[in-house]
């Protein structure tokens, strides 16, 4: 069992006065993994309603510590005094849109640039404030604790109409801003290392917070931000389509390549690293993945970071490319026995982190030295399986099916033409595939439950898609052989099909159709693995 952490936690309401204080003193900070102020006007504007209305408004997580990260933004806009060693700082791990609209509101100085927000006491709403002129009446939160700029506006109600009535509703929103408790959690004097799992079970507003951001913030220097670094190295691949790699990703990358493992421990020990060898890994793990990139670009045709079966094969490529810049036709070999093989038998499907730390050098080994059996890899699925599997995009086997299918040089079953794989594989598009037995054909023959099986599944363009629209082979493909002729073989094969010479679509059940093609497949996949 863990350790318990109750007693460096602690739960306390604070008044937004409070919180303005400790942000002023420079003790409340925004680490430099939070993303930036991003909250639109209206949802700022929600949110001081809801404090004036008495609604909660969540709670803010904070961690106070002693260490100090570098990187630690200041409040939206506003420059915030710098803290000694000695000063615990209270890092801002969930609540930061909220903390910004509360600071930039009613804490920073009246005329200070940022978000500014008033309220407008005849119309009993709040209003974003911009520059020039605005009505007498609407009152600038900003003052809300400056006294004298508090009560000077109190007062100039007074030359007003319904004066009373205005202060009276000033009166009631100073009483629901000053007399607001916001709850806060607070981990206190945790290390890093500490922090991490509770960290990363943290969501605020979708965005899951991880080891990679703590890492930006605990790795930061003044002249070196992981994070810059991190968007450099996908800039690289991004015209290959990997632009939109998970940071994590390469960041287990660069964990890989220095110490064979990508355990989060393994992730948080380059902090041991100086600026100056993190920004050289850096670059070794840019240039590998540059390499790994393009073996599986031009390999297996992943066009597209959605299309990698799973995350590990990323990872893994881009260690055997570490030391290398080419493979030999032999390693060439090697790698296509491992990456069909992992795919089709969902290699990393469990295990995490720790299983592929421990496959980094076992498969580093097979493909560039040749020791081992590919085998242990996995296997080739049988002819049944295709009829089994369903085809989904977030399911390993069916991106290696599509990739399969890619392999084989599809031709649109209408005309002959080749297919654009490079688009179809760009990003999934439901319009570039298509079932072979339409889904309704197979729900009025009572098998809806196995329509949608990788066996069912065949690449086409959406143009064809449209042609073929919904009726079964026995009407769609004996118009296709005539208009096909002498290359109709020729074009069923390449989108692995019976060939209508010796599979007769008119006659044959699904069920035939599903042995027939189940034993193509598995044909096709075994010749792709020994290539």
């Amino acid at each position: 069992m863990k350790a318990d952490l109750s007693s460096q936690l602690t739960t306390e309401t604070y008044y937004f006065s409070q919180l303005v204080a400790d942000i002023k003193k420079g003790e409340v900070k925004i680490p430099q993994f939070q993303r930036k102020f991003v909250w639109k006007d209206g949802q700022a504007l929600d949110l001081l309603d809801s404090v004036a209305n008495g609604y909660p408004i969540g709670s803010v997580l904070l961690w106070k510590t002693k260490d100090k990260l570098h990187a630690a933004r200041d409040i939206g806009v506003f420059q915030l005094p710098k803290t000694d060693d000695l000063t615990p700082t209270s890092y801002v791990l969930d609540g930061q849109q909220r903390l910004t609209v509360i600071y930039s509101c009613l804490g920073a100085p009246e005329n200070a640039d940022g978000y500014k927000a008033g309220y407008d006491l005849s119309e009993e709403t709040f209003v974003e404030l911009k520059s020039g002129a605005t009505k007498p009446e609407i009152f600038p939160l900003r003052k809300l604790f400056n006294t004298t700029s508090l009560l000077n506006f109190r007062t100039s109600l007074l030359t007003l109409p319904n004066a009373q009535l205005l202060q009276q509703r000033l009166d009631e929103l100073i009483a629901a801003f000053t007399q607001y408790k916001l709850p806060v959690v607070t981990l206190k004097d945790l290390t890093i290392d500490e922090v991490c799992p509770i960290f990363e079970r943290i969501n605020s507003s979708g965005t899951r917070l991880s080891t990679y951001d703590l890492m930006v913030a605990a790795t930061w220097a003044e002249d070196f931000d992981l994070n810059e670094k991190v968007s450099a190295i996908l800039a690289s691949v991004d015209a290959k389509g990997y632009g939109e790699t998970e940071r994590s990703t390469i960041l287990k990358s660069v964990s890989a390549i220095h110490l064979g493992a990508i355990q989060d421990k393994a992730l948080r020990d380059l902090r041991n690293l100086t600026t100056a060898e993190i920004d050289a890994l850096a670059s070794k793990t840019e240039a590998a993945l540059q390499h790994a990139v393009d073996a599986l670009s031009t390999q297996f045709k992943i066009h597209s970071w959605d299309f990698l079966s799973y995350e590990a094969v990323l990872i893994i490529t881009t260690y055997i490319f570490r030391e290398t810049k080419h493979l030999s036709a032999e390693q060439s070999a090697r790698l296509r026995q491992w990456f069909w093989r992992a795919s089709f038998g969902e290699r990393y499907k469990v295990g995490g982190e720790n299983f592929v730390s421990k496959d980094l050098e076992n498969v580093a080994t097979y493909v560039i030295e040749g020791r081992g059996e590919a085998e242990q890899f996995g296997s080739v699925p049988q002819p049944a399986e295709w009829g089994k599997t369903q085809f989904k995009s977030n399911v390993s086997r069916s991106r290696a099916f599509i990739l399969a299918l890619a392999a084989a040089g599809p031709k649109n079953l209408p005309n002959g033409m080749n297919v654009d794989v490079q688009h179809a594989l760009s990003s999934y598009n439901k319009k570039e595939y298509h079932h072979v037995y339409p889904r309704a054909y197979l729900k009025a023959i009572g098998e809806s439950e196995s329509s949608n099986v990788l066996v069912n599944i065949v690449m086409l363009t959406s143009a064809s898609n449209k042609t073929i629209s919904d009726n079964p082979p026995s009407k769609y493909v004996p118009p296709l052989v005539a208009s096909l002729g002498a290359n109709c073989d020729v074009v069923f094969a390449s989108n692995l099909l019976p060939a209508p010479s010796n599979f007769d679509y008119g006659r044959a059940t699904y069920t035939d159709f599903i042995n027939e093609r189940g034993k193509i497949l598995t044909d096709h996949v075994t010749k792709l693995i020994i290539g």
